[in-house]
């Protein structure tokens, strides 16, 4: 649950290797939106723990969806395993972002690569020991 965020906004819910910018190899878990008090909360399935990390063996094309700021990209780069311990909180749109009183910037943070900055990390933790780091699977 998050107290303090604004009502009804949409969140977007990350993995990533660092909790501020460049953040590294991130990947999309879910969403989060907010009620009418600021509170919101979802249920993520996965592994998340020491284990946690992204992998591309090989380079291979990938499908281009979208062309906008932050266009898709094929081939992928071949990527050796990378560990992946923070978890950070993109609002979904910079109009969201704007209305919080936050900058309006867009970052590729959603599913159709136009987002707003991050609202939440776990930068309260060393840059290569965020809390998965802890968790034992």
């Amino acid at each position: 649950m998050y107290l303090g965020c604004p009502p009804h906004t949409d969140f977007d819910f990350f993995v990533i290797q660092q909790p501020d910018a460049p953040f590294g190899m991130s990947w999309y878990q879910g969403d989060i939106d907010t009620d009418d008090e600021g509170n919101g909360h979802a249920l993520f399935i996965g592994r998340f723990s020491i284990e946690t990390f992204v992998v591309a063996p090989g380079s291979i094309d990938a499908p281009l969806t979208f062309d906008n700021a932050f266009p898709s990209v094929s081939p992928n780069p071949a990527t050796g395993p990378i560990q992946m311990y923070h978890l950070g909180l993109w609002f979904n749109s910079p109009e969201d972002a704007a209305d919080a009183g936050c900058l309006d910037t867009v970052t590729p943070f959603n599913g159709e690569h136009n987002a707003g900055v991050q609202a939440l990390s776990t930068r309260n933790f060393q840059p290569l020991e965020g809390p998965l780091l802890q968790l034992q699977p």
